[in-house]
């Protein structure tokens, strides 16, 4: 825990921590990740003022997966969620493995109160609700899409809990009312000892495409030739971006902000009939190319983390033992991600160094049910875009856009094959870690 040390002797107490997660926003969905026709002052500043990554990653290219490699510091497949937890059965192919530590219970060990505001979907009863799994308060939604406004999910079933109760929430603006929470959350923490843990976890911008009126009216005034589906999106990210900079200035206001961590970032790429910007790269939400899976992320912990923009490799799972060692907590040894403090201190550290490898279990006519993978060493990638398709690779060094694979017979063989044996030998260890519910 050397990092932590050094950390810890520049504060006199441990540090709080927001978590802020879009849902399905494009890699070049910020105006500081190039976006032309979109405006993001607030979350540009914490990417400004803080560090900036450009080679970070989701460990899948869908939600529910994502979620459960944040909050364990695990592949997903090997945490019981290789795929979207859904209610109903026959359409679910994941459930959180019991045996699972998820970060609010590790943080509890050292005295930090954690909430989770906002979108949840790694379970809808118990025991996989949050207040079973380490979280000291709730207030949110269970599933993985809703209404804006009404607050309902697909199938029309009220998704909505604050804590382990049902509550009746429609008319507000999903993000507004996630948004109000967080604020009303941080105010409540103002008088109280010890440090917290919010996870912040908006809808935005996920379909259904339903910004406020004013916003995506602003956005078509300033957009001339700004398609209808376009500008809807480019309202919602305008719409969060405007609720993150309401929870940046409470956090000032309580004179939080000196001593707060906070991190953005997106739980996937973009969904595709939206129209996002996923930057240069191919591919969108559900694919396994880097559109589907590269996303935005940026840090800031005032006078600990200086502005930077840093091309080190890092993915959801690597924030779990992150903030352990932050806060000093022991880090699991099941863990699979690395603490990336030294790259947010500015020290050398080299992460692209290991195999790491990508999974999606799905139904429907697309998918049938089975998995797809990618797996990742150095600028070297192996990748399935559905599990019908014939694996591709690509030097992401010389072709960053994956539109040129390498002939696997000719053109470094040998990496191909470890990647292909490495990728086997996780399949084979997931293998063992149910991902149905038993009862």
């Amino acid at each position: 825990m050397a990092f932590s040390a050094n950390v810890h002797a520049q504060t006199t107490s441990l540090p709080n921590i927001l978590l802020i997660l879009a849902d399905d926003l494009g890699y070049g969905d910020l105006s500081c990740q190039g976006g032309k026709d979109v405006h993001t002052p607030n979350i540009d500043r914490i990417m400004h003022q803080g560090i900036r990554f450009t080679n970070f990653y989701a460990n899948c290219p869908v939600s529910s997966p994502s979620r459960a490699a944040l909050l364990t510091g695990r592949y997903p497949d090997l945490v019981g969620v290789p795929g979207v937890i859904r209610p109903n059965v026959e359409d679910n192919w994941g459930h959180l493995s019991p045996d699972a530590v998820l970060l609010p219970t590790l943080l509890k060990s050292v005295g930090y109160h954690s909430a989770i505001i906002g979108k949840w979907h790694l379970g809808h009863d118990a025991p996989n609700l949050p207040n079973d799994r380490g979280f000291d308060y709730f207030k949110g939604f269970l599933g993985g899409m809703m209404d804006y406004y009404t607050h309902l999910q697909q199938d029309k079933y009220n998704n909505m809990r604050y804590n382990r109760d049902t509550i009746e929430t429609k008319g507000t603006h999903a993000t507004d009312l996630f948004t109000n929470w967080a604020i009303e959350y941080l105010n409540g923490q103002k008088e109280k000892k010890g440090p917290f843990f919010l996870y912040l976890a908006y809808t935005a911008p996920h379909n259904p495409l339903q910004p406020p009126k004013a916003f995506e009216d602003r956005v078509k005034a300033r957009e001339p030739g700004i398609t209808d589906t376009r500008a809807k999106l480019v309202g919602l990210i305008e719409h969060m971006d405007d609720g993150v900079g309401r929870v940046l200035a409470t956090l000032e206001k309580n004179g939080m902000m000196d001593n707060t961590l906070i991190i953005f970032v997106s739980d996937n790429g973009g969904w595709g009939p939206g129209q996002p910007n996923n930057g240069i790269y191919r591919g969108n939400k559900e694919d396994m190319y880097e559109g589907g899976i590269r996303v935005a992320c940026g840090m800031y912990w005032k006078d600990k983390i200086k502005a930077n923009v840093t091309d080190n490799f890092a993915m959801h799972f690597d924030l779990l033992p992150t903030i352990c060692e932050i806060a000093g907590v022991s880090i699991p040894k099941n863990v699979d991600g690395i603490s990336i403090l030294p790259t947010l201190l500015g020290q050398k550290q080299v992460t692209d160094n290991r195999t790491v490898y990508w999974v999606r279990r799905e139904g429907n006519m697309n998918y049938g049910g089975l998995a797809y993978y990618a797996t990742r060493q150095g600028n070297y990638k192996i990748l399935q875009n559905t599990p019908w398709e014939p694996i591709q690779f690509f030097n992401l060094a010389t072709d960053p856009v994956e539109q040129k694979p390498l002939d696997t017979s000719k053109d470094s063989p040998a990496v191909y094959k470890q990647l292909f044996q490495s990728q086997m030998e996780h399949i084979r260890q997931a293998g063992a870690v149910p991902w149905q519910k038993t009862k």
